[in-house]
């Protein structure tokens, strides 16, 4: 291919979208690179009703209107190899080569077994806030938020902005975790002022802590739900039901180049291993965002300006440096906080689906030490997502049979893996 890049960027959420500019505004040819139509990531996806909020307004188009900056939509990484990637979008597939990558992948969310957690009407709760952003009609409709974090006050205020009727938010985490986990937010004014601005937005809407949703209920549709709030179990009708348990990494494109990765103290999930500047144990990858570890939108945005300017080989101020420390402090105050309790983990029994793409259940597997015998067995993990939502699943539950996508790592048309595209030209930056 005649286009060659001198940083490619893949991922354009906050911290992608920070890499891209930083790199670019020192004379640096990018490739801006995401799967999605639009800018933003999952934490930014635009709202076909309301439009991005307007920090993601600023930033995706302080991205996609620098000069050297080339934006690639609808773009998928389908394998990798040091200096190039292997990309598929809708027209073709072709090799991009690259001096120095960011990998912004960003996090998948962490999805639990529990009886009749594949009913239709149950959802995770990043996926809710996903579905009613691209136009899913909930106005009117009974829903109810369960798990655990920040993101259900998030996917709480999105649906109630769509007019779905908010019937409560059930975390998992005790009164106690909440009201230390508060107290601790005055070191992250902003973070204190955006969650009081959720509340306030949801005012009228029942937040139960130390409560877990332990049932879905319904025959071919969800019903209703059930729920322990350590008192007894109380059964609520509904329509929708969005049970979010947190977020993993997305290590999957990170792997498949070699680069490290490591469980943190009091972690399940692994994360890239990063040094100060962001660079990962390959000289010429950089990562930046909750690949690194779940940290949020400040951290990811902070991050993605230090990898930006590092792969850039500009200097990186100090300041800089210290304020995504600040920013990263906050993601072990959240962890700490929000740790998943055992009531959770014990959630799905032996008749439990846990691989949904092969309809595999918790008892089929529960009896594999290794994912190499499991697949074998019981086909665990080999449907359509490659175990990316069972493989973390069972992680958590303590199974470890965790593994990683192999190439290729998302479905690509056979004349992207046998001909790719040499000698296209990409848009000009």
């Amino acid at each position: 291919m005649h286009d060659r890049f001198d940083i490619a960027v893949v991922g354009a959420g906050p911290a992608g979208l920070a890499a891209a500019t930083a790199a670019a505004a020192h004379g640096h040819r990018v490739a801006l690179i995401d799967s999605q139509p639009a800018a933003g990531g999952q934490v930014w996806r635009q709202d076909i009703a309301y439009g991005y909020p307007a920090m993601a307004r600023r930033s995706i188009d302080g991205a996609l209107t620098t000069r050297g900056v080339t934006w690639l939509p609808e773009t998928q990484v389908i394998a990798a190899e040091p200096g190039q990637l292997l990309l598929q979008d809708p027209r073709r597939g072709y090799l991009l080569p690259f001096r120095s990558l960011v990998v912004a992948t960003g996090a998948r969310e962490l999805l639990l077994p529990f009886p009749g957690w594949t009913l239709p009407g149950v959802v995770g709760a990043g996926g809710l806030q996903a579905l009613l952003k691209q136009g899913w009609a909930l106005r009117g409709r009974r829903v109810l938020i369960a798990g655990s974090g920040p993101l259900l006050l998030a996917a709480a205020a999105t649906a109630h902005r769509h007019g779905a009727i908010v019937l409560g938010i059930h975390e998992q985490a005790p009164a106690a975790a909440i009201n230390a986990f508060a107290r601790g937010l005055w070191r992250w004014p902003g973070k204190a002022t955006q969650a009081a601005a959720l509340r306030l937005s949801l005012r009228g809407v029942g937040y139960h802590t130390g409560s877990v949703v332990t049932a879905a209920v319904g025959e071919q549709a969800l019903v209703a739900a059930d729920i322990d709030d350590g008192h007894g179990t109380r059964h609520v009708a509904c329509d929708v039901l969005a049970a979010g348990f947190g977020l993993v990494p997305d290590l999957a494109l990170a792997r498949q180049l070699g680069c490290a990765t490591r469980v943190g103290d009091n972690e399940v999930h692994p994360r890239i291993v990063v040094d100060p500047y962001q660079r990962t144990s390959r000289d010429d990858t950089f990562a930046a965002g909750e690949s690194c570890g779940i940290g949020g939108r400040d951290s990811a945005c902070l991050e993605g300006e230090i990898a930006g300017l590092a792969a850039a080989g500009a200097r990186v101020p100090d300041a800089l440096l210290r304020r995504r420390d600040h920013a990263r402090a906050f993601a072990t105050h959240l962890q700490r906080h929000f740790t998943l309790s055992p009531r959770v983990r014990d959630l799905a029994r032996d008749d439990t689906l846990v691989c949904r793409c092969e309809d595999v259940t918790l008892g089929a597997v529960r009896t594999h030490t290794d994912a190499r015998s499991a697949k074998l067995a019981t086909r665990c993990g080999m449907g359509a997502c490659q175990g990316r939502i069972c493989g973390a699943a069972l992680a958590e539950l303590g199974h470890g049979l965790r593994t990683d996508p192999r190439p290729p790592l998302f479905p690509a048309r056979l004349s992207t893996l046998g001909e790719p595209d040499l000698s296209c030209s990409l848009p000009s930056p």
